[in-house]
Protein backbone atom coordinates (compact mmCIF):
# COMPACT_ATOMS: atom_id res chain seq x y z
CA UNK A 1 0.00 0.00 0.00
CA UNK A 2 1.41 3.31 -1.18
CA UNK A 3 1.13 6.33 1.55
CA UNK A 4 -0.51 9.50 0.72
CA UNK A 5 0.10 11.36 3.65
CA UNK A 6 2.42 11.57 6.16
CA UNK A 7 1.35 11.52 10.29
CA UNK A 8 1.89 15.28 11.23
CA UNK A 9 2.84 14.15 14.84
CA UNK A 10 6.33 13.31 13.50
CA UNK A 11 9.21 15.43 14.42
CA UNK A 12 9.86 16.63 10.83
CA UNK A 13 6.46 17.21 9.74
CA UNK A 14 5.34 18.72 12.60
CA UNK A 15 7.97 21.31 11.95
CA UNK A 16 7.41 21.64 8.70
CA UNK A 17 3.76 22.27 9.28
CA UNK A 18 4.02 24.73 12.46
CA UNK A 19 7.61 25.92 11.74
CA UNK A 20 6.95 28.47 9.07
CA UNK A 21 3.28 29.34 8.78
CA UNK A 22 2.62 31.99 11.45
CA UNK A 23 -0.94 32.27 10.35
CA UNK A 24 -1.21 28.53 10.95
CA UNK A 25 0.73 28.20 14.30
CA UNK A 26 -2.01 31.36 15.21
CA UNK A 27 -5.09 29.23 14.63
CA UNK A 28 -3.41 25.97 16.41
CA UNK A 29 -2.88 28.23 19.44
CA UNK A 30 -5.68 30.12 19.60
CA UNK A 31 -7.76 26.46 19.45
CA UNK A 32 -5.86 25.09 22.08
CA UNK A 33 -5.20 27.66 24.92
CA UNK A 34 -7.21 28.83 27.14
CA UNK A 35 -7.27 32.49 25.80
CA UNK A 36 -10.06 34.68 26.68
CA UNK A 37 -11.22 36.78 23.34
CA UNK A 38 -9.64 39.56 24.82
CA UNK A 39 -5.65 37.52 24.83
CA UNK A 40 -6.35 36.05 21.48
CA UNK A 41 -3.12 35.94 19.31
CA UNK A 42 -2.87 38.28 16.11
CA UNK A 43 0.19 38.39 15.17
CA UNK A 44 3.37 36.56 15.59
CA UNK A 45 7.14 36.28 14.57
CA UNK A 46 9.04 33.11 15.40
CA UNK A 47 12.31 32.90 16.94
CA UNK A 48 15.35 30.59 17.18
CA UNK A 49 14.25 27.15 18.64
CA UNK A 50 17.11 26.99 20.46
CA UNK A 51 17.14 28.26 23.97
CA UNK A 52 20.51 29.49 24.93
CA UNK A 53 21.33 30.17 28.73
CA UNK A 54 22.37 33.68 29.50
CA UNK A 55 24.99 32.60 32.00
CA UNK A 56 28.01 30.77 30.82
CA UNK A 57 27.87 26.78 31.19
CA UNK A 58 24.27 26.49 31.30
CA UNK A 59 21.82 24.25 29.41
CA UNK A 60 21.06 24.48 26.06
CA UNK A 61 17.92 23.18 25.16
CA UNK A 62 15.99 23.09 22.06
CA UNK A 63 11.97 23.57 21.40
CA UNK A 64 9.63 22.31 18.37
CA UNK A 65 8.20 25.74 17.78
CA UNK A 66 8.97 29.34 19.42
CA UNK A 67 7.64 32.58 18.56
CA UNK A 68 6.20 35.84 20.04
CA UNK A 69 3.52 37.98 19.32
CA UNK A 70 3.19 41.76 19.51
CA UNK A 71 2.59 42.49 23.24
CA UNK A 72 5.80 40.50 23.70
CA UNK A 73 3.87 37.04 25.00
CA UNK A 74 6.00 34.09 24.42
CA UNK A 75 4.64 30.92 22.84
CA UNK A 76 6.11 27.52 23.41
CA UNK A 77 4.90 24.40 20.98
CA UNK A 78 6.42 20.95 21.72
CA UNK A 79 4.99 17.56 20.24
CA UNK A 80 5.84 14.63 22.22
CA UNK A 81 5.42 10.99 21.15
CA UNK A 82 5.74 9.76 25.00
CA UNK A 83 5.26 11.02 28.38
CA UNK A 84 7.90 11.01 31.14
CA UNK A 85 8.70 12.88 34.38
CA UNK A 86 11.91 14.41 32.47
CA UNK A 87 9.92 15.77 29.92
CA UNK A 88 7.38 17.24 32.40
CA UNK A 89 10.51 18.73 34.10
CA UNK A 90 12.10 20.01 30.70
CA UNK A 91 8.61 21.71 29.66
CA UNK A 92 9.02 23.54 33.33
CA UNK A 93 12.76 23.95 32.87
CA UNK A 94 12.07 25.61 29.28
CA UNK A 95 9.17 28.08 30.39
CA UNK A 96 11.17 29.39 33.00
CA UNK A 97 14.04 30.26 31.08
CA UNK A 98 11.77 31.96 28.34
CA UNK A 99 10.24 34.24 31.29
CA UNK A 100 13.30 34.87 32.93
CA UNK A 101 15.66 35.84 29.51
CA UNK A 102 13.07 38.79 29.35
CA UNK A 103 14.72 40.38 31.96
CA UNK A 104 17.17 43.08 30.76
CA UNK A 105 19.74 45.43 33.40
CA UNK A 106 18.12 48.26 34.65
CA UNK A 107 14.46 47.10 33.63
CA UNK A 108 11.54 46.62 35.37
CA UNK A 109 9.87 43.29 36.38
CA UNK A 110 6.56 44.73 35.57
CA UNK A 111 7.50 44.68 31.61
CA UNK A 112 7.95 40.75 32.01
CA UNK A 113 5.11 38.88 29.50
CA UNK A 114 3.83 35.58 30.56
CA UNK A 115 4.83 32.48 29.02
CA UNK A 116 2.43 30.06 27.48
CA UNK A 117 3.53 26.34 27.19
CA UNK A 118 1.93 24.15 24.62
CA UNK A 119 2.44 20.42 25.19
CA UNK A 120 0.90 17.70 22.79
CA UNK A 121 1.32 14.43 23.88
CA UNK A 122 0.83 11.52 21.39
CA UNK A 123 0.26 9.18 25.30
CA UNK A 124 -2.02 8.98 27.95
CA UNK A 125 -0.22 10.27 31.30
CA UNK A 126 -3.40 10.96 33.73
CA UNK A 127 -5.28 7.37 34.08
CA UNK A 128 -7.38 8.97 36.88
CA UNK A 129 -9.77 11.57 34.81
CA UNK A 130 -11.27 10.84 31.34
CA UNK A 131 -9.96 14.58 30.78
CA UNK A 132 -7.25 15.26 27.75
CA UNK A 133 -7.01 18.50 28.33
CA UNK A 134 -4.41 20.12 31.27
CA UNK A 135 -3.98 23.66 32.03
CA UNK A 136 -1.63 24.89 35.03
CA UNK A 137 -1.30 28.11 36.19
CA UNK A 138 0.42 29.40 39.36
CA UNK A 139 -2.17 29.60 41.85
CA UNK A 140 -2.87 29.95 45.93
CA UNK A 141 -3.17 26.53 47.27
CA UNK A 142 -6.55 27.27 49.40
CA UNK A 143 -8.13 30.39 46.36
CA UNK A 144 -7.45 28.98 42.84
CA UNK A 145 -8.94 32.98 41.94
CA UNK A 146 -5.71 34.07 43.44
CA UNK A 147 -3.38 33.76 40.49
CA UNK A 148 0.49 34.65 40.21
CA UNK A 149 1.03 35.24 36.40
CA UNK A 150 3.43 34.76 33.89
CA UNK A 151 3.74 30.91 33.37
CA UNK A 152 1.19 28.80 31.88
CA UNK A 153 1.33 25.06 31.07
CA UNK A 154 -1.05 23.17 28.94
CA UNK A 155 -0.60 19.22 27.85
CA UNK A 156 -3.04 17.67 26.10
CA UNK A 157 -2.96 13.67 25.87
CA UNK A 158 -3.72 13.46 22.10
CA UNK A 159 -5.18 9.72 22.61
CA UNK A 160 -7.94 10.43 24.72
CA UNK A 161 -9.65 13.03 22.35
CA UNK A 162 -12.81 11.98 20.53
CA UNK A 163 -14.77 14.50 18.49
CA UNK A 164 -17.86 14.45 20.88
CA UNK A 165 -15.54 15.61 23.71
CA UNK A 166 -15.79 18.97 23.15
CA UNK A 167 -19.12 20.76 22.34
CA UNK A 168 -18.51 24.52 22.16
CA UNK A 169 -14.98 24.80 20.19
CA UNK A 170 -15.44 23.89 16.61
CA UNK A 171 -11.33 25.29 15.90
CA UNK A 172 -10.30 23.09 18.55
CA UNK A 173 -12.20 20.08 17.72
CA UNK A 174 -10.86 20.61 14.31
CA UNK A 175 -7.05 20.79 14.96
CA UNK A 176 -7.46 18.28 16.85
CA UNK A 177 -9.11 15.99 14.53
CA UNK A 178 -6.08 16.92 12.16
CA UNK A 179 -3.16 16.16 14.35
CA UNK A 180 -5.20 12.14 15.66
CA UNK A 181 -6.95 11.45 12.49
CA UNK A 182 -4.47 11.68 9.75
CA UNK A 183 -1.35 9.44 9.14
CA UNK A 184 0.05 6.98 7.31
CA UNK A 185 -3.04 5.34 6.34
CA UNK A 186 -5.14 8.17 5.33
CA UNK A 187 -6.25 7.97 1.58
CA UNK A 188 -9.35 10.55 1.83
CA UNK A 189 -9.54 13.68 3.98
CA UNK A 190 -12.57 14.71 5.87
CA UNK A 191 -14.35 17.71 4.15
CA UNK A 192 -14.65 19.43 7.52
CA UNK A 193 -10.70 19.30 7.71
CA UNK A 194 -10.05 20.45 3.66
CA UNK A 195 -13.10 23.57 4.52
CA UNK A 196 -10.52 25.41 6.75
CA UNK A 197 -8.04 27.38 4.85
CA UNK A 198 -4.90 27.15 7.39
CA UNK A 199 -6.01 23.07 8.44
CA UNK A 200 -6.61 22.61 4.95
CA UNK A 201 -3.17 23.85 3.80
CA UNK A 202 -1.55 22.11 6.53
CA UNK A 203 -3.17 18.60 4.36
CA UNK A 204 -1.10 19.72 1.37
CA UNK A 205 1.50 19.61 3.04
CA UNK A 206 1.42 16.31 4.50
CA UNK A 207 1.20 14.81 0.95
CA UNK A 208 4.16 12.38 0.96
CA UNK A 209 5.17 13.95 -2.79
CA UNK A 210 5.97 17.35 -1.44
CA UNK A 211 8.87 15.23 0.53
CA UNK A 212 12.46 14.70 -0.75
CA UNK A 213 13.43 10.98 -0.59
CA UNK A 214 15.94 11.78 1.87
CA UNK A 215 12.87 13.55 4.36
CA UNK A 216 10.95 9.91 3.30
CA UNK A 217 14.19 8.58 4.99
CA UNK A 218 14.24 10.78 8.38
CA UNK A 219 10.40 10.00 8.92
CA UNK A 220 10.79 6.23 8.54
CA UNK A 221 13.63 6.40 11.11
CA UNK A 222 12.21 8.55 13.22
CA UNK A 223 9.62 6.07 13.95
CA UNK A 224 11.68 3.44 14.19
CA UNK A 225 13.03 5.25 17.22
CA UNK A 226 9.64 5.53 18.72
CA UNK A 227 8.92 1.93 18.30
CA UNK A 228 12.40 1.39 19.97
CA UNK A 229 11.59 3.58 22.60
CA UNK A 230 8.63 2.65 23.33
CA UNK A 231 9.42 -1.39 23.21
CA UNK A 232 11.95 -0.12 25.97
CA UNK A 233 9.72 1.46 27.88
CA UNK A 234 6.71 -1.71 27.64
CA UNK A 235 9.99 -3.71 28.78
CA UNK A 236 11.09 -1.62 31.60
CA UNK A 237 6.96 -1.41 33.01
CA UNK A 238 6.87 -5.18 32.28
CA UNK A 239 10.12 -5.94 34.95
CA UNK A 240 8.93 -3.12 37.50
CA UNK A 241 5.45 -5.27 37.53
CA UNK A 242 7.35 -8.79 37.72
CA UNK A 243 9.50 -7.05 40.31
CA UNK A 244 6.79 -5.91 42.65
CA UNK A 245 4.40 -9.21 41.89
CA UNK A 246 7.90 -10.97 43.47
CA UNK A 247 8.45 -8.61 46.18
CA UNK A 248 4.66 -8.66 47.56
CA UNK A 249 4.49 -12.16 47.20
CA UNK A 250 7.88 -12.30 49.17
CA UNK A 251 6.24 -9.71 51.59
CA UNK A 252 3.45 -12.31 52.19
CA UNK A 253 5.25 -14.96 52.66
CA UNK A 254 7.10 -13.28 55.16
CA UNK A 255 4.18 -11.73 57.41
CA UNK A 256 2.15 -15.54 56.66
CA UNK A 257 5.49 -16.83 58.48
CA UNK A 258 5.75 -14.24 61.10
CA UNK A 259 2.14 -14.97 62.13
CA UNK A 260 3.00 -18.78 62.32
CA UNK A 261 6.32 -17.67 64.35
CA UNK A 262 4.14 -15.69 66.70
CA UNK A 263 1.31 -18.70 67.54
CA UNK A 264 4.23 -21.24 67.90
CA UNK A 265 6.04 -18.84 70.48
CA UNK A 266 2.59 -18.54 72.52
CA UNK A 267 2.48 -22.22 72.56
CA UNK A 268 5.79 -22.30 74.39
CA UNK A 269 7.96 -23.54 71.87
CA UNK A 270 11.59 -22.60 71.77
CA UNK A 271 12.93 -19.79 69.55
CA UNK A 272 15.48 -21.95 67.78
CA UNK A 273 12.84 -24.55 66.59
CA UNK A 274 10.23 -21.89 65.66
CA UNK A 275 13.13 -20.28 63.36
CA UNK A 276 13.68 -23.75 61.80
CA UNK A 277 9.95 -24.13 61.27
CA UNK A 278 9.49 -20.86 59.83
CA UNK A 279 12.34 -20.12 57.94
CA UNK A 280 12.62 -16.89 59.85
CA UNK A 281 16.32 -15.70 61.01
CA UNK A 282 16.85 -16.46 64.75
CA UNK A 283 17.56 -12.53 65.30
CA UNK A 284 14.12 -11.74 64.43
CA UNK A 285 12.09 -14.91 66.24
CA UNK A 286 13.82 -14.02 69.59
CA UNK A 287 12.44 -10.15 68.88
CA UNK A 288 9.24 -11.06 68.44
CA UNK A 289 9.06 -13.63 72.04
CA UNK A 290 10.10 -10.34 73.49
CA UNK A 291 8.03 -8.07 71.95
Amino acid sequence: MVMKYLDPKADLTFKKIFGNHPKRLISLLNALLPLSDEEQIRKIKYLPTELVPQLEGGKNTIVDVLCTDVRGRKFCVEMQMEWSDAFQQRVLFNASKLYVSQAKKGGKYSELQPVYSLNLVNDIFTHDTPDFIHNYRIVHDKDSNKVIEGLHFTFIELPKFTPHSIADKRMMVLWLRFLTEINSNTKEIPADLLNDPEIGKAVEDLEVSGFTDAELRAYDKFWDSVSVERTLLDDRYQKGMEEGMEKGRAEGKHEANTETAQRLLAMGISAEQVAKATQLSLEIIKNLSNS
